[in-house]
């Protein structure tokens, strides 16, 4: 597993070229491409404004005011970390053929989802920052310096998770459904839309057990909350979990795709055992034949089957009506 990983590194200039082609073919076709990866969160942002300012504006504690800009420091990470883990899931079945043509390793593929995330997560930050400047929310400078540790362990957390969820997904076609409404379940049992002083005691000890309800409460305090940061302890002990499931998720994406691979070539040797006269050989035209009572049979497609059946019925038809005039 870790010489898998030290093979991962040379493989850098193409995780940045993958990274690269999936934002650009995300907003392909767009009236205006990739600016909308900055209009997406302005807009998410006005819409989370206006309903907490004035469909429901007594619906919040005061001390988080305004409590849009206290949704949207949670929500953002949160939207990266969602989005990743859902387009991690259908990753290698969707870049099968990818994989097949280009010789890399499989695990390339969620990791650049998670890194395309990740870009998308940097790009909604200038219209969080705008509207701290608008509403004068007090940033404390010494703060800022543990957003890139924060990112960081969020990073290595939702990369470990993404390899979990891609290896599954590809021997178990329904982690994909299950794991949409898991997602929703994780969404609600974190601190993003309700300060987790709100929650009852009892609640609040399971919802510690959540290693993302310390991030989302890391990224409120450096970016929302007045005062100094004091999430140290809570977050060192996340960052020993993000590098734990990153290994746990490693670990099982090389072990599945192994026995994946075993698979594969037990197969093909399966295939090579069979006797020729059943394997068949390669016809003329590259098409394959089977022998079948010493013909030569074509594979061919069900509806062609069809039509070439109807087709003969018919010219047996007309057979038998040129033989009916004939008499």
């Amino acid at each position: 597993m870790f010489d898998s990983l030290r093979h991962l590194f040379k493989y850098r200039a193409l995780i940045s070229s993958l990274v690269a082609r999936e934002l650009k073919a995300r907003y392909r076709g767009s009236a205006l491409g990739f600016v909308w990866s900055f209009i997406n969160p302005l807009l998410f942002l006005l819409i989370y404004t206006f309903v907490f300012t004035i469909v429901l504006p007594a619906a919040h504690p005061p001390e988080l005011q305004p409590f849009s800009l206290f949704l949207f420091c949670g929500i953002l990470p949160w939207t990266w970390f969602s989005s990743s883990l859902l387009e991690s899931s259908n990753v290698l079945i969707a870049g099968g053929n990818l994989i097949k043509k280009v010789l890399f390793p499989a695990e390339v593929l969620p990791i650049v989802t998670v890194l395309a995330g990740l870009v998308h997560f940097c790009l909604g930050l200038p219209i969080l920052a705008v509207f701290l400047i608008y509403y004068r929310v007090p940033v404390w400078p010494t703060d800022l310096l543990w957003f890139p540790l924060i990112v960081l362990i969020q990073l290595v957390l939702t990369t470990g998770l993404a390899l979990f969820v891609s290896a599954l997904t590809v021997h178990f076609r329904d982690v994909r459904d299950l794991l949409a409404n898991l997602l929703t379940l994780w969404f609600f049992a974190t601190p993003i839309i309700y300060p987790i002083a709100q929650a009852p005691e009892r609640v609040r000890r399971v919802l510690n057990l959540n290693p993302f309800t310390h991030l989302a409460i890391a990224y409120q305090e450096v970016l929302f909350r007045p005062g100094p940061f004091t999430q140290f302890t809570r977050l060192f002990a996340v960052a020993v979990a993000s590098i734990v499931v990153f290994l746990c998720g490693y670990f099982l994406f090389d072990r599945l795709r192994d026995t994946r691979d075993a698979e594969e070539r037990a197969a093909v040797r399966q295939r090579a055992a069979r006797p020729a006269s059943r394997r068949g050989v390669r016809g003329a035209q590259g098409r394959i034949v089977r022998r079948r009572e010493g013909k030569n049979v074509w594979y061919r497609r069900p509806q062609r089957i069809r039509q070439e059946h109807d087709a003969e019925i018919d010219r047996g038809h007309r057979k038998a009506d040129v033989r009916h005039g004939a008499r």
